[in-house]
């Protein structure tokens, strides 16, 4: 571009002039941020914008190649601490550069000298490349921020742990600490077996009130427990989960690898209860469950029944929940999945499976991407997990295809299994029927 040009050294006393070259600089700031210092400005700092515009650009088509050659690399980085770090560091430091070269290019294209009729027009579209530009970047570093406080706070394992057998088994627990309890108990447990492989999943739901849980030798409650947990009264495996806290000389590692004393304790338990290996645990605090519903802006389920909820204890119910779909707050999710007015722990147990494939469902990418600030808030506030960060590739990927297949569900309720006094043969007999691969190949 010669030193006369109309760009560089325009005509300040046509306003025409003036006028078209506003809108070329306005414009190719939009499209190639920095250009158009290179062309009318400090060209030092159009050629850095451009750099780094174009620096972008590769790495965002880079990252799609990636993304659809071996897109577990890309998860990796987006699920890794240091790898949002960076990520976040990056994105503000362009949100930065380019709201400079928006400024420094509305400066350049002096509007007061160009036709008054267009100089909102252009001020306008110099707002839209900065909010194209600057906000898209200053928003992608507030996620990236976000992302990896959650991850930070939620996935606090260091053990990488490989599959039992081809599966990975996971304890998920709902417990609630309420103002009515001796510390925390899990009004929900379960176990999510899937296939390392194939991501087909099983929920193994165990009754809160079961009762004579066995224990492996290995394990540390079979020294106060070696013919089950029988204690005298109402000895229900979700007491467990307090016996733990009260004896931490039991698993003097916990705190060390993510967990807690009750919380291996309760592994131990289900181990007992369905002989699979217990590899990792999430622990769902029930209060704030409904924090994280309302995140997603509300979940869907299909109520097959007219169903009356409100406190065990109450001789009125509080509300109703008619037949059909029904869109629920998260307060009104918490009631589905835990109410016993009326009813039975054994018909609690179902709807929370019920709530839990409703919430996996709506977990789509649009869902997350569109409320993600808020789903990391709620989940760094509500979820706890052993699983490590380093897993967190492998355990996305394995979520993806579980998506396009149907879960299977056995609950260990009666009449087929009688919880008072279970039957550890048939019991560990359906669990490996039920987690079966295709092949045949049981879980353990």
């Amino acid at each position: 571009m010669a030193a006369s040009s109309p760009i560089r050294t325009p005509d300040l006393r046509s306003r025409s002039t003036m006028t078209k070259r506003a809108w070329w600089l306005v414009t190719l700031n939009l499209l190639i941020p920095g250009s158009a210092q290179i062309l009318a400005g400090n060209r030092r700092l159009g050629r850095f914008g451009v750099g780094a515009t174009f620096l972008l650009w590769g790495l965002g088509i880079s990252g799609l190649v990636v993304w659809f050659a071996a897109h577990t690399v890309i998860l990796g980085l987006v699920t890794n601490p240091i790898g949002l770090t960076v990520i976040q560091v990056l994105l503000a430091g362009y949100a930065v550069l380019w709201i400079v070269l928006t400024l420094d290019t509305l400066r350049l294209a002096r509007l007061v000298s160009a036709l008054p009729a267009v100089r909102p027009v252009i001020a306008a579209l110099s707002i839209l490349a900065l909010v194209a530009t600057a906000g898209s970047a200053g928003y992608g570093a507030v996620s990236a921020g976000s992302a990896r406080s959650a991850v930070s706070a939620i996935f606090a394992g260091t053990d990488m742990v490989p599959p039992a057998h081809g599966r990975y088994n996971i304890l998920l627990l709902g417990g609630d600490a309420g103002p009515d309890r001796t510390g925390l108990r899990p009004d929900s447990t379960s176990v999510a077996s899937i296939d390392a492989t194939t991501g087909a999943t099983t929920i193994i739901g165990i009754p809160r009130n079961m009762e004579q849980i066995q224990f492996a030798k290995g394990s540390p409650l079979y020294g106060p427990f070696p013919s089950g947990y029988v204690c005298g009264d109402q000895c229900l495996i979700d007491y467990l989960y307090t016996y733990g806290e009260e004896h931490k000389s039991l698993y003097p590692k916990a705190a060390a690898s993510g967990s807690t004393p009750g919380i291996e304790a309760m592994k131990d338990a289900a181990e007992g209860v369905t002989g699979l290996t217990i590899q990792y645990y999430t622990l769902i605090d029930m209060q704030g469950f409904a924090d994280l519903v309302d995140a997603l802006g509300g979940v869907t389920i299909d109520v097959p029944a007219k169903l009356a909820y409100g406190p065990v204890t109450s001789t009125k119910p509080i509300g109703t929940f008619e037949a059909g779909p029904q869109v629920m707050s998260g307060t009104l999710a918490l009631w589905y999945a835990r109410s016993r007015f009326m009813g039975n722990d054994y018909e609690r147990m179902s709807r929370q499976r019920d709530v839990q494939a409703a919430m996996l469902k709506q977990f789509q990418p649009a869902t997350v991407l569109t409320k993600f600030q808020d789903i990391a808030k709620a989940g760094a506030q509500v979820v706890r997990t052993d699983i490590p960060t380093a897993a967190l590739p492998g355990f996305v990927g394995l979520g993806e295809k579980a998506q396009n297949q149907a879960v299977k569900r056995l609950e260990l309720v009666p009449p087929m299994f009688d919880g008072n006094r279970p039957d550890y043969d048939k019991i560990h007999a359906a669990v490996i029927a039920a987690t079966s691969s295709t092949t045949g190949t049981p879980a353990p």
